[in-house]
């Protein structure tokens, strides 16, 4: 008798080199985290070099907090490109603009803490719970720490992925408290946070409309 055929599972994608098209851009996420952590360095300079103005403080803390907010809302329109554009890298940089995200907004709280408030933990809590713009902030820091703690791929498998994403869909509440933070915080001129809201209901719109989409074209 003819032995049996032998199954073979499916050949991975390779690029022309005979790479595998997974490890193709395999340099894109440490790419993106070199990228990301140069707003530090030169803040790091112009600080040492006395040029962040009168208020050097102020300054610091303005930057970082925009810079956390910028990447956080750039992580959460990974998917919405997709959806949109069909481009998949955007994919395969979220979760290193996330965590850039919590570093400069865990940065951006460090400063306020230890360099404006001297780690005085009563004065500390005391503004946070009397002036809404800092209890705003401080809470989308609480928000973005188990997102942060849950992003290895162990704890993907771990929790299971709905589980996993429901939870990761927290960063939409982060991303909202950050722009409620920033609007509470400048007061007169709001042009600039409202720019961020606006984006983040545009994000929220594409994947409502993808989902509303998705769920119509599904057999019943």
């Amino acid at each position: 008798m003819r032995a049996p055929a032998r199954t073979m599972s499916p050949p991975r994608a390779a690029t022309a080199g005979g790479v595998p098209a997974g490890r193709k851009l395999a340099w894109l996420p440490p790419a993106v985290v070199a990228g990301g952590l140069i707003p530090l360095a030169v803040l790091g300079l112009r600080a040492g070099a006395g040029a962040l103005g009168p208020d050097p403080v102020a300054a610091a803390l303005n930057q970082l907090g925009l810079l956390a907010l910028v990447l956080l809302v750039a992580s959460l329109a990974a998917t919405p490109l997709k959806l949109v554009s069909g481009w998949t890298f955007p994919l395969r940089i979220r979760k290193a603009l996330g965590l850039l995200a919590f570093f400069y907004a865990c940065a951006h709280f460090l400063t306020y803490a230890i360099v404006d408030q001297g780690l005085d933990v009563r004065a500390i809590a005391e503004d946070i719970t009397e002036r809404p713009f800092l209890l705003a902030g401080f809470v989308a820091l609480l928000v973005l720490v188990p997102l942060a703690a849950t992003s290895t791929a162990r704890m993907l498998k771990r929790l299971g992925a709905a589980r996993w994403k429901r939870l990761h869909r927290l960063a939409y509440a982060a991303a909202v408290l950050g722009v409620v933070h920033f609007f509470l915080r400048v007061k007169k001129d709001t042009t600039e946070p409202m720019i961020y809201a606006a984006l983040l209901a545009l994000l929220f719109a594409v994947r409502i409309a993808s989902a509303v989409l998705h769920r119509r074209a599904a057999p019943r």
